[in-house]
């Protein structure tokens, strides 16, 4: 089972994604928000589907996906998590994973278009892979307990401004907030579903031209101490979206530098989670 949220922007509704269709479930839930995580929504999506799921309106195929997950709480993100990509930016693996926050408003669909930010010339990609929190929590007593606080996995386009990031006073966030920023989707997979998200191939193409082809099993620290990890300075709460990393192969990688322009295609996708499909305007 997958959940999806379709419609219109700013209105989006509830569904789910199973055996090939999609199915509009806002007749029984609100949004697939905090509230819906926690309390143990989840477990009551399913025991629907399986009373009444063959009753549940079909959505057509062409209707506009949005992001899995309803505006959430926070927007946290894990930098330099992935060792090629360290070793591409010339840094050493971090010891302790690296912090930063993206604006919750930049939550956008998988598919919409970009905005180029005015006086942009450094917009990047990265592909990277979304852990949803299934309950709140502050001060996990281990990296059991972080697993145990997953939902699930999706995923996540970090699109980043470079000038805005490292030369604007190097504060990450500013690089990382522009309006729609974090496309997030197409669905939410449970993570009972993912076969082993510690081995999953991650690709991203730019008109056609491969950029990143990376697998989770480069990740430096793992999803669950990663929840464990951010837990011990601060509450998450049910429906916050974990930004985990990118592999190497990101636009300021390259010697010169490539970046984004008017009129490019993006690409990408991550195994058993899908793919997004954006134009950057």
């Amino acid at each position: 089972m997958k959940l999806i949220r379709f419609g219109k922007k700013g209105f989006e509704r509830p569904g789910i994604e199973i055996n090939g269709k999609r199915l509009d479930c806002s007749g029984h839930f609100e949004d697939w928000n905090h509230d819906f995580f926690q309390n143990n929504g989840i477990s009551k999506l399913k025991k629907l589907y399986s009373e009444i799921g063959n009753q549940l309106p079909e959505v057509e195929i062409s209707t506009r996906m949005g992001s899995p997950i309803a505006r959430p709480g926070m927007i946290m993100c894990i930098g330099l998590n992935f060792s090629d990509h360290a070793a591409e930016a010339g840094l050493p693996l971090p010891e302790e994973p690296i912090l930063f926050m993206k604006a919750t408003n930049t939550l956008s669909g998988p598919n919409d278009a970009i905005a180029i930010p005015p006086k942009s010339t450094k917009t990047d990609w990265e592909v990277e892979l979304g852990i949803v929190i299934s309950k709140d929590c502050y001060h996990l007593k281990n990296e059991t307990e972080g697993e145990n606080h997953i939902a699930g996995y999706t995923l996540v386009h970090d699109v980043s401004e470079r000038e805005f990031q490292i030369e604007r006073g190097g504060q990450w966030v500013k690089g990382k907030s522009c309006p729609g920023f974090s496309p997030v989707g197409p669905y939410l997979v449970l993570k009972e579903d993912i076969d082993d998200v510690l081995n999953l191939g991650m690709q991203l193409s730019v008109n056609g031209k491969s950029m990143q082809n990376g697998n989770t099993k480069f990740m430096v620290f793992k999803p669950d101490y990663v929840v464990y990890y951010l837990s011990q300075f601060m509450q998450l709460e049910a429906g916050d979206l974990i930004s985990t990393g990118t592999p190497r192969g990101v636009g300021l990688g390259f010697k010169p530098p490539i970046y984004l322009k008017r009129g490019d295609e993006v690409i990408l996708s991550i195994d058993q989670l899908g793919t997004q499909k954006q134009q950057f305007i």
